[in-house]
């Protein structure tokens, strides 16, 4: 177990000059087995939103690495999709197919109304718009239910979208059109996203090569669409003759490795943390391979879910997903002009916002 007294301020913050996290809560409940950590990275736009990921991290030291990165893209992501929303995440440790019941989710929702509003959870892995009805039985401060509950329900809907408008832009940015049209395009996983993104993809006209560890996953799409292609793993598919590799299943997918094997022009896809290491931004960059920051295209998830906060309107949402589309140009525009890799334009971008109208909202109001 992790010493919480033993922590020094390192160890639960980045060491690379980045702003510290403002606050991480660890909630512990015995009896229904509930053990969950919740990271709060920065409130500068608004109260903190992100997702609930429930996974047996071999460790709790595990767990805490991957919330505190996953809260930080959470600021980052919400303040691209010019939401005023802060960044935040929770994790619960255990097996969702084993350990997860009401009672654990109930007191997981105490914890998070014990925040007052500075955290609102949503739906990650292991966790579904079913489990967040149930957490809302004890908390107000949460997104991403069932539409029966008058909620946005399956966030991957607009996820897939955004992922979509982001390569119309890469494509623009590339071939001066967005269409993808005769294009082939990669895609490595076909879950929640990555089949709703095959979906755009054909009805764009592009041609489909797939890949995924599940062969029920890649069934259920050629069972729809036959005429996509299939390969056998990752390392297949990301050497073949691609105009776009779209990553869409795990984290940390563009190594030394794949990078080194891409043939694609472009890669944009709905995965989280793309890039396995700092420094890869630059690998692609000098191969000539235009990365499309991963938090800025699948941002059209927490735009789904931010909206419910207000009560949920699709089309809404929906028209404030397609400006993923104008937002990847001007990332793509601000990093030729400054002779920088996307993501790191991306990445100064959203630190302005939240630089910029943090700032003003501490002027005082006088309440």
């Amino acid at each position: 177990m992790t010493d919480v007294f033993g922590l020094s301020h390192q160890d639960i913050s980045p060491s690379n000059g980045q702003t510290k996290h403002e606050q991480v809560v660890f909630c512990s409940d015995e009896r229904s087995g509930l053990y969950a950590i919740i990271a709060i990275y920065n409130t500068a736009l608004g109260p903190a939103l992100g997702g609930t990921r429930f996974y047996p991290y071999e460790s709790e030291q595990a767990a805490l690495a991957d919330v505190l990165n996953l809260s930080r893209a959470m600021a980052y992501k919400n303040a691209l999709a010019g939401l005023d929303l802060g960044g935040g995440k929770a994790v619960i440790i255990g097996d969702p197919a084993a350990d997860k019941s009401e009672a654990l989710l109930r007191a997981y929702g105490r914890f998070v109304q014990s925040l007052g509003g500075r955290y609102y959870t949503a739906c990650d892995v292991g966790t579904y718009s079913e489990d967040m009805d149930v957490v809302a039985r004890e908390c107000s401060f949460v997104t991403g239910r069932t539409p029966a509950q008058g909620g946005a329900g399956d966030s991957s809907i607009l996820t897939a979208f955004g992922v979509f408008q982001g390569m119309r832009a890469a494509a623009e940015h590339t071939y001066g059109s967005p269409s993808l049209r005769g294009r082939r395009v990669g895609v490595e996983g076909v879950g929640k996203v990555g089949h709703r993104l095959v979906e755009h993809l054909l009805a764009d006209g592009a041609e489909v090569v797939l890949c995924d560890v599940s062969e029920q996953a890649v069934e259920r799409v050629r069972a729809r669409h036959p005429q996509v292609d299939v390969v056998t793993d990752k390392a297949e598919l990301t050497g073949a003759d691609l105009d776009v590799y779209a990553p869409c299943a795990l984290g940390g997918a563009l190594d030394d490795e794949t990078v080194a094997r891409l043939r694609a022009r472009i890669v944009c896809g709905g995965a989280n943390n793309q890039l396995a290491h700092p420094g890869v931004e630059k690998e692609l960059a000098g191969r000539g391979i235009l990365y499309a920051p991963d938090y800025l295209v699948n941002s059209g998830g927490v735009i789904q879910v931010a909206d419910e906060i207000g009560g949920f309107d699709m089309d809404r949402a929906k028209a404030k997903a397609t400006q993923i589309y104008d937002t990847t140009l001007k990332i793509f525009a601000m990093a030729a002009e400054d002779g920088v890799p996307p993501a790191v334009a991306a990445d100064r971008l959203a630190e302005r916002r939240m630089s910029e109208v943090g700032r003003i909202r501490g002027i005082w109001l006088g309440h």
